[in-house]
């Protein structure tokens, strides 16, 4: 499906029907390993309709000139939802460099915010600043085979349909990486916060300073979990991810 933004086509995918949950891929990835990773909690659960975005740049979604910063992208995302979703509220959930424009829409208007996920959450844009674990996991063989399985399946196919110049000059350059303002904003509806033990990337103890600004926020930090989480265990990011989901219901069915 096609989200038309200034005549930019925005490409998403949507699944099912209801209360309207909006995922948001990592920096420079499409939404189908998103969507392989969630779409399981969903087989046996009804009543919300799943909208996988490609922002500009990435996947089937072109990039534009005018776009020129990580400000420039959260713009076009608010639009499309603005267009899929309409005046309604809606759960956001958001990988890496989609936790930062997750955060980026709950500052916008944390009213309309049902519920938020992070996963594997981008907190600190500076890299040289982010505080990361020493230690990786112990690399089985079978952790190996599944991590080259995913390589193959999702990343290296998003590479190569990414405009890689594109989301290069705003990735190399902190200001433009970067969102503009705080985005330390009070958000009263349930919130799920995954990281992993091992993730060398983005690591987990960033995310946990940010939980003053969650009151109703599950955190966990998974062990045998880097950056591609969840590649070790999925039956407990789905638990996870599904304890999420009946707290977002449950306070949704009381307001």
């Amino acid at each position: 499906m096609i989200s038309d933004v200034d005549e930019l086509p925005v490409y998403y995918e949507a699944f099912g029907e209801g209360r309207p949950i909006v995922f948001l891929p990592g920096w420079g990835n499409a939404n189908g390993e998103g969507r392989d990773v969630h779409e399981p909690v969903f087989a046996t659960r009804d009543g919300w309709r799943r909208i996988y975005i490609d922002p500009p740049g990435t996947g089937n979604t072109p990039s534009r000139d005018w776009i020129k910063d990580q400000d420039g992208i959260l713009d076009v995302i608010a639009r499309v939802i603005d267009d899929v979703v309409g005046p309604t509220a809606f759960a956001i959930a958001g990988t890496s460099a989609g936790g930062l424009h997750a955060r980026g829409l709950v500052r916008r208007d944390p009213t309309r915010i049902l519920g938020m996920l992070l996963r594997v959450p981008g907190v600190i844009v500076d890299r040289a600043e982010r505080d990361l674990p020493q230690h990786t996991p112990q690399q089985t063989s079978e952790w190996i085979a599944a991590h080259r399985e995913k390589q193959a399946k999702y990343y290296d196919p998003a590479e190569q349909q990414a405009d890689l110049e594109f989301l290069s000059a705003i990735q190399s350059d902190v200001t433009k990486y970067s969102l503009t303002g705080d985005l330390a904003v009070r958000l009263e509806a349930p919130t799920l916060i995954v990281t992993g033990r091992q993730d060398t990337m983005t690591g987990y103890a960033d995310a946990w300073r940010i939980l003053d600004d969650y009151p109703r926020a599950t955190y966990a930090v998974l062990d045998c979990a880097d950056h591609d989480l969840p590649v070790h265990n999925p039956t407990l990011y789905h638990a996870l991810v599904a304890d999420w989901l009946d707290r977002v219901e449950e306070l949704a069915d009381a307001t």
